[in-house]
């Protein structure tokens, strides 16, 4: 034994509770983007992590011998491990950031100055998406404030209605007879047509169907491009819809989607180490440069990223702005949720496997490769979360413990950890991890990224590219049995667990440390799996359009009067007042600015007693569409509230 214990439970307690109470102080009274600030906290985390994992490596392990303890203990070493590191090199990455916002705004300036803006082409890839998705995108892409653009609609599924709607709204319908390399082969097409035009475009622009620029996001993108060295600038991805987490649990407002941390905070940090990339929607690439590579990759299913790893080996970067200029519709059931995940994993795979890719002989540097590396142990600490969740049950049916490990240590270094640790990233991450919320993010998509690890060893090249569905009829109660049967399996055995620990007739009277220890752990695996399970019970959504939160000034007009109003939200579909608004039953249009008189007919409920339903011509719905994207909409949190997410958890949950 190195490592040895002194103190009972109780003074360990202690001690852990004022290390907590020090960080959250800590947290409290220090700046994240203080550079002094953040190396102090992450000196502190890192000798935390390392002084717990060494112990685990060096006093906690059995004799390597094959019998089921053994194997148990050295799997659950071995994800744990995989955790570990992905946390160390995250606290690495986050010590430093970049803010491109002067340049863009110097860029930005300098263009309205003078005019001399680059012509740009502006690619919307869409595959089956419905044309009520797919309009935002057009509409809004149309109506930026930019003096030289040209939209190309990119349709891999070939549809009348989508070349008819083009016709109408005058943008160009391009496709193609196959749908050979999938987003990339779209790419790859639209390339080679733009490419042949007479006028040929300096930048393209990518989105995808379901993402709306706001009116200055070439304005604030195109200046960064001043730098010959920068061949792509990407902008994070937002979302004007809750994401199946947040609806199913009713914690829009108090929690972020999960995808907040790495656009808001990691990219930023790779960026500053040259390191940020492509991530598919809502950036600009050089034309030259994606023409000296010979089109838009295609080897792997994530051609967004495998587009950066090709452009770091000819010596350009990706250049994270990280500004709100578009959003996009979250994806919006459990599976689909999944789907995206795990394509993102096995398309990161790919690129490793790759003959020339990060991990074998491609043109990189040691960095380069090793921000590779932390994204691929991102996607292999998955299945750490299952051991986290099955291990107390394990023991309780079996008798072998995950850990065979003093658990006063266990107390002192590992209690210690993890307090510290939830306790930096909710600081370093400006509040958008909260504890509970976001391992259920992780479990949620624990068991289908371990399978397709799994299968990725076996076969990892020939999967399909699967889009994410969005759009469809979302008005029923849906459960998702796979996902679902597995979080409903661990929380009843985790509750069964404790009940016979603490009632069953052959229970000791006075529970070993060991015991102890795992009734926690059971305990708390029952919370998340619990909370998982009712994540796969999916709230019916029964607004065809999602309705964007506003606060504008509007008139309604009934036969006898006009009055004036407030209106709170606003989509293609409704109108919704704002409670100080007068209420008018007999109303017969509503005035929105930019798009005139609407008119609307009573489609109020008890929960929304000033809404309406609108009834458009076609100008207005496009006029409507302009208005709701010109800026970014505030529709979702920001940031966490930990309490106000309990809270709502618990009305979840008791309803």
């Amino acid at each position: 034994m190195y490592f040895s214990s002194e103190g009972d439970i109780q003074s360990i307690l202690y001690v852990n509770l004022v290390i907590a109470l020090g960080a959250i102080l800590f947290a409290m009274l220090a700046d994240p983007k203080r550079f002094v600030d953040r190396l102090a906290f992450s000196v502190i985390m890192l000798l935390s992590l390392g002084t717990y994992i060494v112990w685990r490596a060096v006093d906690t392990l059995p004799p390597v011998e094959f019998s089921l303890e053994a194997l148990w203990n050295y799997t659950y070493f071995t994800f744990e491990l995989i955790s570990v590191l992905y946390a160390i090199g995250s606290i690495l990455i986050l010590l430093r950031r970049t803010d491109w916002s002067a340049i863009a705004d110097r860029g930005e300036a300098e263009l309205e100055k003078n005019g001399d803006a680059p012509l740009v082409d502006v690619v919307i890839c869409t595959y089956n998406e419905p044309l009520n998705v797919l309009e935002k995108s057009i509409i809004a892409a149309q109506a930026m404030d930019y003096p030289k653009l040209r939209v190309f609609v990119c349709d891999d599924t070939r549809r009348p209605e989508v070349r008819d709607y083009c016709d109408r709204v005058g943008v160009n319908y391009v496709t193609r007879p196959d749908n050979k390399h999938a987003k990339a082969g779209n790419l790859n097409n639209a390339l080679r047509h733009s490419n042949a035009l007479a006028e040929v475009s300096d930048l393209i622009m990518v989105l995808d169907a379901d993402f709306a620029p706001q009116a200055n996001f070439l304005k604030r993108v195109t200046g960064l491009f001043s730098d010959p060295k920068v061949a792509v600038v990407q902008t994070p991805q937002f979302y004007f819809n809750r994401d199946p987490i947040q609806h199913n649990l009713g914690i829009g407002k108090s929690f972020v989607d999960d995808q907040r941390v790495f656009f808001d905070v990691f990219q930023p940090a790779k960026d500053a180490a040259g390191c940020a990339f492509c991530v598919g929607t809502s950036f600009v690439v050089r034309r030259s440069a994606v023409n000296d590579l010979g089109g838009f990759p295609s080897e792997a299913l994530s051609e967004d990223m495998l587009l950066t790893y090709r452009l770091m080996e000819q010596g350009y970067v990706t250049r994270w702005l990280n500004e709100k200029l578009s959003v996009g519709l979250s994806a919006e059931g459990i599976p689909e949720y999944i789907t995206q995940r795990t394509r993102w994993c096995l398309g990161t795979i790919q690129i490793g496997l790759l003959r020339t890719g990060p991990l074998w002989r491609g043109n990189f540097t040691l960095t380069q490769r090793l921000h590779y590396l932390h994204g691929l142990f991102c996607w292999l600490s998955k299945p750490f979360i299952l051991c986290l969740l099955l291990a107390p049950s394990i023991y309780w049916l079996t008798g072998v413990s995950a850990l065979q490990a003093d658990e006063l240590m266990f107390m002192k270094l590992g209690l210690s950890s993890l307090a510290l640790f939830w306790t930096y990233s909710t600081w370093i991450s400006g509040k958008r991890t909260l504890p509970l919320f976001t391992e259920v993010t992780h479990a949620l998509t624990a068991v289908p990224i371990t399978i397709t690890l799994f299968q990725a060893i076996r076969k990892p090249f020939g999967r399909p590219f699967k889009v994410t569905e969005k759009g469809g009829d979302r008005s029923h109660v849906r459960v998702h049995a796979p996902t679902a049967l597995f979080f409903a399996f661990v929380s009843a055995a985790s509750a069964v667990s404790i009940v016979l620990a603490v009632y069953s007739w052959d229970s000791p009277s006075e529970m070993s440390a060991r015991d102890c220890m795992n009734l926690i752990w059971s305990a708390v695996a029952m919370v998340i799996a619990f909370t998982s399970l009712i994540c796969c019970i999916e709230l019916p959504r029964f607004d065809k359009e999602e309705p964007i939160e506003v606060d504008i000034a509007g008139k309604i007009r009934s036969a006898d009067s006009i009055l004036p109003v407030r209106i709170s939200r606003l989509s293609t579909e409704s109108v919704t007042l704002s409670e100080t608004s007068p209420g008018v039953a007999d109303a017969e249009s509503v005035f929105v600015p930019e798009a005139g008189w609407l008119q609307v007919e009573a489609g109020g409920t008890p929960q929304a007693p000033c809404k309406y339903n609108l009834r458009l011509t076609e100008e207005q719905h496009r006029a409507v569409l302009r208005l709701l994207f010109r800026t970014a909409p505030e529709n979702v949190a920001g940031q966490g509230d930990l309490m106000q997410s309990m809270r709502m958890l618990f009305a979840r949950a008791f309803s």
